[in-house]
């Protein structure tokens, strides 16, 4: 039975690292999950109340990072909604931006004449907001306005307005409630920090 004993000793090494991460994750955690959906809740009654008169507005999620963002955030309404995606690209596979955009996937319902919405993980130099805002506008939509979960304000290189915002951050790199790290730790339930490796 010595290969059973070593088999549970290195199970029980796994569980001590994975208990050692999650608290280490919780200890540098900047925003926590009751604190995400409290914001949340509030940004979608504002959007509501903006929204009442303005019949079905378009959500447009950006992907991959908005999914967790726009899915919270759209049970919360109380207006009609509907809800398309969109995708580009900026980053390569860490955590440097390519400092170019690109349309990998674009809006496929028709929104000329409608209220748009873009709901963004995150906004750092501005750039690819920017480009969606102008991007989206050539539908010719009746108006394009803003959602971001976080933003980087320190990193901002391009002036875009943000019309609701949940958290300002400092200049570091955050994952989870969508937002990742190379793919990683987007289911995160919180909003965490971590120090990329590259």
């Amino acid at each position: 039975m010595p290969q059973l004993q070593a088999i549970r000793e290195e199970l029980s090494q796994q569980h001590e690292r994975l208990t050692r991460q999650k608290e280490s994750w919780e200890r540098w955690s900047t925003r926590r999950e009751e604190e995400i959906q409290q914001r949340v809740t509030e940004l979608a009654a504002q959007i509501s109340e903006d929204y009442a008169d303005s019949g079905d507005i378009v959500l447009v999620g950006v992907l991959k990072g908005a999914f967790i963002f726009l899915a919270d955030l759209s049970r919360s309404m109380t207006i009609p909604r509907t809800i398309e995606f969109i995708a580009v690209s900026s980053y390569e596979s860490g955590s440097k931006s390519s400092g170019a955009v690109r349309l990998v996937m674009d809006v496929r319902a028709n929104i000329e004449g409608k209220h748009v919405l873009i709901v963004e993980d995150i906004v750092d130099t501005g750039h690819t907001l920017k480009y969606l805002i102008g991007m989206l506008r050539s539908h010719r939509p009746a108006s394009v306005k803003t959602c971001a979960l976080v933003r980087k304000a320190e990193q901002a290189e391009v002036d875009v307005d943000v019309d609701y915002l949940g958290f300002d951050i400092g200049n570091e790199w955050v994952v989870g409630y969508g937002l990742d790290y190379a793919e990683q730790n987007r289911t995160l339930p919180y909003i965490g920090n971590v120090t990329p490796t590259d």
